[in-house]
């Protein structure tokens, strides 16, 4: 499979499509599915996974499916405990996030399907997901036209977390629905842009925890990107034009439009500096160069609106889901303290990546059982080694956190008193 690649989903069973980006190949069609907005996501480089439709309104589940990146067929179907709307995995697919109907958040760990924590973010559904760069804050928006960011470390200590009330930051300041939200890439001073159904996109500081600006469009923007050196941004609306705004311009934002849509912008995603990519309702896929603001390909998804179009780089090397479990629908409690089970591997560039002990005993027993040369035992205790090292590196995490927290509350009684 060629390098980085286009996939696009529909709300109507159209399957996925596929298409090297560069070439503009196609490649697979992945079969059987009928993906909401913001349901369709990578989950690492091994495997693609979707949120389902509802049959109907009355409905009270619909599945999540995942797919081999070299087959077609379908293969995972987890039925979770109501319906999900939104997903999102972190970069190395160790953890799935789905925002239900409810307006409950729901965090499952990939390699066991266990459901490890599920709490109620919001007043009505979750529509969009976001991460920031280091993975270590997730960003929600809602119907209730709320966004609130969560520290997902902070998340899994039980003593701390208190479901709804334990948001970083909560920002109310949209007065309709949250249609899109993206986070910015910024390491001193990172961002986050929203998109509402009223007509609004506004920038969000996460260092500062407030409003930067609020910028008024001409129409609905259902889709976001931003551009990877932070200069300016993308909202693609639903008079079909992408509007290109400036960051960091207060009056008169608006450096570009991209006209060639006839109908709604669905999703948009940027490639790099110099490529966006754009679905609409007509159900085709534009590639532009930034530069020329022209486009240089279309491809064509289906007789469908698109309801999401993302830019991946699969891995080369076959994921097979046959022994993939599916998602657990209820968070098992017999574990007792997630908190005190859950390891926080370190991964480059600090991105943190979780995974539960229960996975590392297992791998440990499958080690035991299936081998039992010199080289096996070797293998086993230098598992066994690593991972009480990493037992201690995350206690020093957690008491990273509440010093940093203790300080930041005494710092706020400091600035009330004088």
């Amino acid at each position: 499979m060629e390098g980085d690649i286009i996939i696009a989903s529909s709300p109507v069973d159209t399957g996925i499509n596929s298409w090297g980006i560069n070439s503009g190949t196609k490649l697979l069609t992945y079969k059987t599915c009928t993906s909401p907005r913001h349901g369709l996501t990578a989950v690492g480089s091994r495997f693609i996974a979707s949120s389902q439709v509802r049959a109907s309104q009355s409905a009270s589940s619909a599945p999540i499916y995942f797919w081999s990146w070299d087959k077609p067929q379908l293969g995972v179907k987890s039925f979770p405990a109501e319906p999900i709307g939104p997903l999102i995995a972190n970069s190395e697919g160790t953890y799935l996030i789905g925002g239900g109907a409810s307006g409950s958040i729901y965090l499952w760990e990939v390699a066991s399907g266990k459901l490890l924590k599920k709490w109620h973010a919001h007043y009505r559904s979750v529509t969009c997901f976001a991460l920031s760069d280091d993975e270590s804050l997730l960003i929600s928006g809602s119907d209730d036209g709320g966004i609130r960011v969560w520290n997902l470390v902070s998340i899994f200590d039980a003593s701390r977390f208190q479901s709804s009330s334990s948001y970083l930051y909560s920002f109310t300041e949209h007065a309709l629905r949250i249609t899109d939200v993206v986070s910015g890439r910024g390491l001193s001073n990172s961002i986050i842009i929203s998109s509402s159904e009223d007509r609004t996109c506004k920038i969000f500081s996460l260092s500062e925890g407030k409003i930067l600006r609020s910028i008024t469009l001409d129409s609905i923007a259902d889709a976001l990107a931003i551009d990877p050196g932070e200069h300016r941004f993308y909202a693609g609306c639903r008079d079909g034009k992408i509007y290109i705004k400036a960051l960091n311009v207060e009056k008169n934002p608006t450096i570009g439009i991209l006209f060639d849509h006839s109908v709604a912008v669905t999703s948009i995603a940027c490639q790099n500096g110099t490529t966006l990519v754009s679905g609409s309702e007509d159900g085709i896929i534009r590639i532009w160069d930034i530069m020329t603001q022209h486009v240089v390909r279309m491809l064509k998804h289906a007789k469908a609106p698109i309801s999401n179009v993302l830019v991946v780089k699969p891995t080369r090397q076959a994921t097979n889901l046959s022994h993939q479990p599916p998602l657990s629908k209820y968070v098992d409690s017999s574990e007792g303290d997630l908190g005190s089970n859950l390891v926080i591997l370190p991964q480059p560039c600090w991105k943190p990546n979780y995974l539960s002990s229960g996975v590392m005993s297992h791998q440990l027993k499958e080690l035991q059982e299936n081998n039992s040369s010199a080289a096996a035992e070797m293998e086993v205790e230098r598992l066994r080694i690593e991972n009480k090292k990493l037992v201690e590196m995350a206690e020093k995490w957690k008491k990273l956190c509440q010093d940093q927290q203790s300080f930041f509350v005494n710092e706020l009684l400091d600035n009330v008193k004088t």
